[in-house]
């Protein structure tokens, strides 16, 4: 194979084997707790106890969303690839929306995994700096959408949702795992924008934001399902 072909493979096993792992963490999120019971109704007092009672279980399920995060940006980065030849500046500027998103999505998953336990031990222990620890897991709230904590994943969502207008039109191709990803990027990306304007038009309750905003999500998951064949074939083809 020539320098492109080399590539062209590299890149789409990169694709495939991002896009099977980000299933597995799907799958595993399913199964491991991201936040207190009763998320967002749940009391600051038992947030705080459970915590401290379950940080093990809490740190194993954030370091799955990071895992899961990269794997997703991996999936990104071979589309973004796909959408090169035809449209390169799109595809460069989809590529670095995706750089963006992993930063914005790493701090606040780092820390899930090193700063909230440590809080909520404080807290519990009675330590010095509880008081400042109480405050700050205040701030740091998993599930209110208006934490500073969320804040950070909803703008790697909305970075998500630039990228999936970035990509939608290069990608759509002959195939139909081409256009079922290219419909499916593009209705995410409009979804979102419009979701935006309804949130900050007083639409949409604070309540309702992570049903609303995580349900349009869920077509990334249908992009990553339909990518994996599309991937699978192109390594064959260009092995």
């Amino acid at each position: 194979m020539n320098t492109k072909a080399t590539l062209d493979y590299n890149i789409n096993r990169v694709g495939f084997w991002s896009a099977i792992l980000t299933l597995v963490t799907f799958v595993i999120t399913m199964l491991l707790p991201l936040d207190a019971p009763g998320g967002y109704a749940a009391e600051h007092a038992d947030r705080v106890a459970w915590l401290s009672a379950n940080s093990g279980a809490f740190i194993a399920g954030w370091v799955n969303q990071i895992v899961a995060m990269l794997a997703l940006s991996g999936v990104w980065f071979a589309l973004a690839w796909r959408a090169a030849p035809s449209h390169p500046l799109s595809a460069i500027l989809a590529a670095m929306v995706v750089l963006m998103s992993v930063m914005a999505f790493i701090i606040p998953k780092f820390i899930a995994v090193w700063t909230i336990p440590l809080l909520a031990d404080t807290i519990t222990a009675g330590a010095v700096g509880a008081e400042m620890a109480d405050s700050l897991l205040l701030l740091l709230n998993v599930s209110i959408p208006f934490s500073l904590y969320t804040s950070f994943d909803y703008l790697g969502f909305w970075l998500y949702s630039v990228f999936a207008l970035l990509v939608a039109i290069p990608l759509y191709g002959q195939a139909i795992t081409a256009k079922i990803t290219s419909i499916s990027l593009g209705l995410f990306g409009v979804i979102y924008q419009l979701m935006m304007v309804a949130l900050f038009m007083g639409e949409i309750a604070p309540q309702d934001i992570e049903a609303n905003f995580l349900g349009a999500s869920l077509l990334l998951i249908l992009v990553v399902i339909v990518m994996i064949p599309n991937f699978k074939s192109a390594m064959s083809s260009g092995s």
